[in-house]
């Protein structure tokens, strides 16, 4: 037994690399990561005792896992099964419960782990663990929502073309305004940030007013042509796309833009046929996260809005000129990656019954 203490265990083609992960990961078990750096350390040729006091268990443990890996790999590392009476409690009926809806009287919108467990009469470990082994997590929710725009394959097909191979000689601007951005100002001055303190500023706040930023994206260099106004309708937005026009006086301009009301009044139609070198392409119903001027709108929303404090409307203004002026100086390209048939896999909708009428 001493030589073997003394001697390097061999690992298995591939191991080193998953047992390491195995000693860093959150999420394994504490008995299986424990498993994983005693084989390691004994791959070192570190002994039997002095890996017993680093990893805090007895002698014998350590000679038992090193044993377990010798005969198995790591497949040895994992629990055996226990002696015993057979598990009386099945998972998958806990779990059948679990994707029922709570009874009224409960009046909660799903189930805990504890609720549960008394409705069951089982315990809530047991509750826990079924979740655990097949993956549900009550009190997790996402949100979605399906196009059901009948030529959602087309403006899909057509949008993204744009983004991937732009017409020669030609320039793509997504266009879209982000409205009701409020000037709040806080009721008391925020305290900075300082070593070991993130910024605090009071939960309460004060309402200025509401303003609206119209921008458009210049996908190929990521420059903004942008404006504030104080109202949301498509007077403002006519006004825009002539600043947009002004700002190209001489280019060949394709616009994409969302499915909104004020995008396609009687106005806004007449002023595109009279100005035929600028042409629209919309994004499908429910689609406008393929315009690509949000992801701009969420970065100024980061960086200087959400954060900001504004004793009036005219001060958010100003911010918000500081930024775009701040944005152009160091902007860059905005890339389209995935290909029409790649989003338009993920936009179908997932079946979820088998049942043929």
């Amino acid at each position: 037994m001493a030589n073997r203490a003394a001697t390097a265990l061999a690992l298995r083609d591939g191991d080193r690399e998953r047992l390491v992960s195995l000693t860093r990961s959150s999420s394994v078990r504490a008995g299986l990561a424990q498993r994983a750096r005693i084989v390691l350390l004994a791959s070192e040729g570190t002994s039997n005792t002095a890996i017993a006091d680093k990893v805090g268990v007895t002698r014998q443990t350590v000679i038992t896992w090193r044993d377990r890996y010798c005969s198995s790999g790591l497949a040895g590392l994992d629990d055996e099964p226990r002696a015993g009476r057979p598990r009386e409690v099945d998972h998958r009926a806990i779990v059948a419960e679990t994707l029922k809806s709570p009874p009224k009287k409960l009046g909660v919108t799903h189930w805990s782990s504890r609720l549960l467990a008394a409705h069951l009469g089982v315990g809530n470990a047991t509750v826990a663990r079924a979740w655990r082994d097949y993956g549900v997590q009550p009190w997790r929710s996402e949100t979605f929502k399906f196009s059901t725009d009948p030529e959602l394959v087309a403006k899909v097909t057509d949008v993204v073309g744009l983004y991937l191979a732009p017409p020669e000689n030609a320039i793509v601007l997504c266009v879209d305004e982000k409205s009701q951005i409020q000037a709040l100002d806080r009721t008391q001055p925020t305290l900075p940030m300082q070593p070991g303190l993130a910024e605090r500023r009071t939960h309460d706040y004060v309402r200025h007013g509401t303003t609206t930023l119209f921008a458009a994206l210049e996908i190929a260099t990521g420059t903004v042509t942008a404006a504030v106004k104080p109202r949301h309708r498509h007077q403002e937005f006519l006004a825009f796309l002539k600043q947009v026009a002004k700002a190209y006086p001489h280019d060949e301009l394709h616009l994409v833009m969302d499915n909104y009301a004020a995008h396609k009044r009687v106005e806004i139609c007449r002023w595109l046929e009279a100005n035929p070198r600028i042409q629209v392409h919309f994004t499908p119903t429910s689609g406008s996260w393929l315009n690509l001027v949000e992801v701009w709108f969420s970065i100024i929303e980061k960086q200087a809005i959400h954060r900001g404090t504004f004793g009036s409307v005219k001060d958010l203004n100003a911010k918000i000129r500081a930024f775009i002026a701040g944005w152009n100086d160091r902007c860059h390209p905005f890339v389209w990656t995935k290909t029409p048939d790649q989003i338009l896999k993920k936009a179908n909708r997932p079946q979820t019954s088998e049942t043929v009428h």
